[in-house]
């Protein structure tokens, strides 16, 4: 059985379960240290998944924990994709209220995907990330998440002569959300692709319809701290470049750094000053099928590394070491389930020209049907 198999037979499992996912998520409550989110921030979260299906359960889910805030906060994160259960279920929600703007988006970016010879899902697929800010929405709602796009079917290289590649993806992207394509925004787009190294890729695109029209672009795969500080002056980040260097310095003389990423903001006026780094300590492909499995100590060296940095709150890097964990069987009223939990990614935050975040991003993956 291949994975989009096993995703189609858990979605339809899950659908025996419940209706939304707040009520999947209800049942992982004692799997979530109160440390990282509250009671209170927890029930903010399960609010928002009330709105969603319980089948984007069998496709990654998780959270965004801000580990530099004493608050135990956190934004949720969810996974979809087209000609599924869960697609369907957003095209009859978009059918049926038309004041639901998230559905109406993804029916829009499904409809690209799913046209015949699609040069959209040529490159990216047919799934679409969505990241919720629960954390920063205090008035208890649930705005619309940011959306983010991987080209996981045909990799954007640098020196790869793919600017139209990139022009599509972008293009979805604002076309979903009914934005206007700014011309100066897509020159700068192409700038900052143009600029990447032969060895880098361009990992996701993202855009935060509730925050500003900047298109988020994450480049992975620089190899050397040289290498990113160079790519940076090329590309016009207008940030002190020596705070990077700083940052990856420290870094580098705790740890070793196989690879970094550069998540930069590519604004109406020109790039963001706020950049976003991604240490990788070990190497990840996307097409490896134990892509979501981590060693329980893959991440020890790095969360050790971190604990230097003041602006970590202890307790919570203490409490996300043990997040990661050996794959738990599950039951419910369909069956057995196999859970996954993992650390994907964490993520550096430099802005005013020095180190001001640091955000861990975990995952969970349930599957009704993959024997582990």
């Amino acid at each position: 059985m291949d994975i989009d198999e096993a995703v189609v037979l858990t979605q339809d499992r899950l659908a025996e379960e419940g209706g939304t996912m707040g009520e999947l998520l209800g049942h992982f409550r004692n799997k979530v240290s109160p440390v990282l989110i509250g009671d209170t921030e927890w029930e903010r979260i399960l609010e928002c998944a009330r709105a969603l299906p319980i089948t984007m359960g069998a496709l990654p889910f998780g959270f965004e924990l801000p580990l530099h805030a004493r608050a135990p906060a956190a934004d949720f994160g969810a996974s979809l994709a087209s000609g599924t259960r869960t697609a369907a279920f957003f095209r009859d929600r978009a059918q049926t209220d038309n004041t639901d703007e998230t559905a109406r988006a993804i029916v829009r970016l499904f409809s690209q995907m799913d046209a015949e010879h699609s040069p959209l899902r040529d490159i990216v697929g047919r799934k679409l990330m969505l990241e919720y800010d629960i954390a920063s929405e205090r008035d208890g709602g649930c705005s619309l998440p940011g959306m983010f796009l991987r080209p996981g079917e045909r990799p954007i290289v640098g020196a790869g002569g793919q600017v139209n590649d990139v022009g599509v993806v972008v293009d979805a992207l604002a076309s979903c959300l009914g934005w206007e394509t700014n011309g100066a925004q897509r020159e700068i787009v192409e700038r900052v692709y143009l600029a990447q190294p032969g060895d880098t890729r361009m990992d996701s695109f993202g855009v935060f319809p509730s925050r500003s029209r900047a298109v988020r672009l994450a480049i992975m795969g620089f190899k050397s701290q040289q290498e990113l500080c160079s790519y940076l002056k090329s590309a016009g980040w207008p940030g002190q470049i020596s705070a990077v260097e700083s940052v990856l310095v420290r870094f580098q003389e705790r740890v070793s750094i196989v690879r970094t990423g550069a998540n930069i903001d590519v604004q109406e006026g020109g790039l963001g000053p706020t950049l976003g780094l991604t240490v990788i300590v070990k190497q990840r492909f996307t097409k490896d099928s134990r892509y979501w499995l981590d060693g329980l100590t893959d991440w020890d060296p790095f969360l050790e590394a971190l604990s230097h940095e003041d602006l970590v709150v202890p307790e919570k890097l203490a409490a996300l070491a043990g997040w990661v964990s050996k794959p738990t069987t599950l039951f419910g009223k369909s069956g057995r389930y196999v859970l996954l939990r993992g650390i994907h990614h964490i993520k550096l935050v430099i802005s005013e020209n020095r180190l001001r975040k640091a955000k861990a991003y975990v995952f969970m993956v349930l599957s009704g049907a993959v024997a582990l």
